[in-house]
């Protein structure tokens, strides 16, 4: 299992109890920084689950993947259908039971193999079109 496929597994499946903690530890400093802001790991399992609970039969399809000797850049497009709320920019989008791409690139830094640092970059105005939460 490659780096890239573990980072996912943890987004696209539920992993439950204290193994959660234990596989995002793998994976994840505690606290690893967010687009320039510290995040407790529990907080981002808190943040995973939120994801999980919002869109059913989740998928990811891994564009283009960049490695440095400290850094991974992924491009991808996680794909699934809108079951529950949504905590988007703009507020709480309740389900809407629609089918949703959401394209991201992921920056990530890497300390002792494990991921510090992530700048995510995220198509939310693409997706809050595509729950029809705006206009366009």
């Amino acid at each position: 299992m490659t780096a890239v496929d573990g980072l996912f597994g943890l987004w696209l499946t539920p992993i439950e109890g204290p193994e959660a903690y234990d596989a995002f530890a793998e994976v994840y400093c505690d606290p690893v920084i967010v687009n320039g802001g510290e995040m407790k790991l529990a907080d981002l399992i808190v943040r995973a689950r939120t994801l999980q609970g919002a869109l059913a039969d989740l998928t990811a399809d891994i564009l283009q993947v960049v490695e440095g000797d400290d850094s991974l850049a992924v491009a991808f497009v996680m794909r699934g259908r809108h079951i529950g709320d949504y905590p988007g920019p703009l507020g709480v989008v309740p389900a809407t039971g629609r089918e949703v791409a959401i394209r991201t690139i992921d920056v990530l830094t890497l300390t002792d193999g494990r991921i510090s640092r992530i700048w995510v970059n995220a198509d939310d105005v693409g997706l809050l079109r595509q729950l029809g939460a705006i206009g366009g």
